[in-house]
């Protein structure tokens, strides 16, 4: 699969799938009040979408892959918060399951392609093609 803009990316979907739904998540329940760790979470969550989407936007591979790594910290940043709601029991465990999965899937994605990127020759990224599923 050639990728020709961002949206093209697997992992940036999967960001943009996860941010989703942690803002229909944090918009009920209880939550919803707690307005710092709400902000937290989805901000952790905008940032994997973000750095994914600047990273591609830079102009050799080795930049790009150093933005994916910090979409993967977001991640674990947002795993970390994930498990903070649950034990507050803002977000049930089924709830929890789910996003934790999903996120873990978006975590694998970017690794995955951060090191194909840092083991690959170092050039303009719409250069050549890049595949995320094999």
């Amino acid at each position: 699969m050639k990728i020709e803009r961002f949206e093209d990316i697997i992992a940036w979907q999967k960001a943009r799938e996860l941010t989703l739904t942690i803002y229909k998540l944090s918009e009920n329940g209880i939550l919803k009040k707690d307005f710092d760790l709400k902000s937290q979470m989805r901000r952790a969550a905008i940032s994997v979408m973000a750095n994914i989407a600047e990273g591609y936007g830079r102009k050799t591979d080795k930049e790009f892959a150093n933005f994916l790594n910090i979409a993967h910290g977001s991640l674990a940043e947002l795993q970390s918060h994930l498990y903070l709601a649950v034990d507050l029991k803002y977000v049930d465990k089924e709830n929890f399951d789910k996003l934790y999965k999903l996120a873990d899937e978006t975590s694998r994605l970017l690794s995955k392609f951060a090191k194909y990127l840092s083991s690959s020759a170092s050039f303009h990224i719409d250069s050549r093609l890049k595949t995320l599923d094999s």
